[in-house]
């Protein structure tokens, strides 16, 4: 059953959840699967492979910072991983998801609002947040699943994340060469790599990664250009 997947899961992960977390992430599952009917949330539909795939990966990040009390926003958070998932093991973290489609942004909110989780939904793109005052170095960390390379994705999120901050790009087993490639635009956009955390999804033996970058100085005024310009600027 998916919640003894998650629970047991979780332990060996040595994450400990709250009373009920692990029927609260199935319900979150179902939630997904059903509005995966309509639009594309997640490209797995079953919801045991999911407990793994999504939940388990997403609590993988616990390893590495702790979020009580933290200011944590979601970059590309699709249908909310990880961003969900680790609010509900660690609910005292204050969650902003972000994402540009608006009809996931919905999805989120109705979910949340369900699910009695508070969190704010933000419909934009992060390069555009970067330069707004009310977001701009606010965060205590920055999380993305966002299938997108590290150096892109580091200015994307570093902007958003405080001096002594962490931004966590979650990465395949396999990213040294895309890690080691990152560390110009890590280092140009304020940060410094930290570590590289590697933990394995229980019961598969996947090797999966998050690349820790602590924010050591403020982002230069330039960052974040637009994504044209990211794109073509760290290739």
């Amino acid at each position: 059953m998916p919640a003894k997947i998650i629970a047991r899961g979780a332990q060996a992960l040595g994450v400990s959840l709250p009373q009920g977390a692990a029927e609260a992430y199935v319900r979150y599952l179902h939630a997904l699967e059903r509005a995966n009917r309509d639009f594309n949330l997640t490209s797995v539909e079953d919801v045991e492979e999911a407990a793994t795939v999504h939940i388990l990966d997403s609590l993988g990040v616990l390893g590495c910072i702790d979020l009580r009390g933290k200011s944590l926003i979601d970059v590309g958070t699709g249908g909310g991983l990880p961003g969900v998932a680790l609010k509900i093991a660690v609910p005292e973290a204050e969650l902003t998801l972000l994402d540009a489609t608006e009809k996931k942004i919905r999805f989120l909110e109705e979910y949340l609002r369900g699910a009695g989780l508070e969190a704010a939904c933000v419909c934009g793109r992060a390069e555009e947040l970067g330069r707004d005052a009310s977001y701009r170095e606010r965060y205590d960390a920055a999380v993305s699943r966002a299938v997108a390379r590290l150096d892109m994705l580091a200015e994307l999120c570093l902007p958003l994340v405080r001096p002594g901050g962490r931004f966590l790009a979650m990465k395949a087993g396999d990213s040294d060469e895309e890690i080691r490639g990152a560390q110009r635009a890590i280092e140009t956009l304020g940060g410094r790599l930290e570590q590289v955390y590697e933990y394995s999804l229980p019961g598969t033996g996947i090797l999966r990664r998050v690349a820790v970058v602590e924010k050591v100085r403020p982002t230069p005024e330039q960052y974040p250009r637009r994504w044209a310009a990211i794109k073509k600027h760290w290739l």
